[in-house]
């Protein structure tokens, strides 16, 4: 700071400008990281929805006394595409037992705002030869 004639002690203009500069950059850069934070929490929302929906699929299959193998795909009310597969997996390895090892993958898709996501599950099962039957 510079003395002003009279004893007055006061601010030069270039240090307001560099102050209000300091201020307008970090002001930016937390608003910047304050909107991220949000994109961010929207986004797990849409991960943690869309684990509780691909379980409660999951669950569904795996409760069901006779899985056929094969593929079906439907859209629930929220918006998901579900694909839900069960394919036969070590055959060669139970052949000569009396039950089956099915694999079953549960794989949701959905739109978010910015793109097109999608998770899968996917989770075994064994099942006696008679109960498995074919689509």
């Amino acid at each position: 700071m510079r003395r002003l004639p009279g004893n007055k002690r006061g601010f030069t203009l270039l240090e307001v400008i560099v102050a209000f500069s300091l201020l307008a950059v970090t002001v930016t850069v937390i608003l910047q990281l304050f909107s991220s934070n949000l994109r961010v929490l929207s986004t797990s929302e849409d991960y943690i929805s869309a684990v509780v929906q691909a379980e409660a699929k999951m669950r569904q299959v795996l409760d069901e006394d006779d899985i056929t193998e094969g593929t079906s795909s439907e859209t629930t009310p929220e918006g998901y595409r579900v694909e839900t597969t069960v394919s036969k997996v070590y055959e060669r390895r139970t052949r000569d037992l009396p039950f089956e090892v099915l694999e079953i993958g549960v794989k949701l898709s959905w739109k978010s705002l910015l793109a097109e996501r999608s998770m899968t599950l996917r989770t075994m099962k064994t099942v006696k030869k008679q109960k498995a039957g074919r689509i």
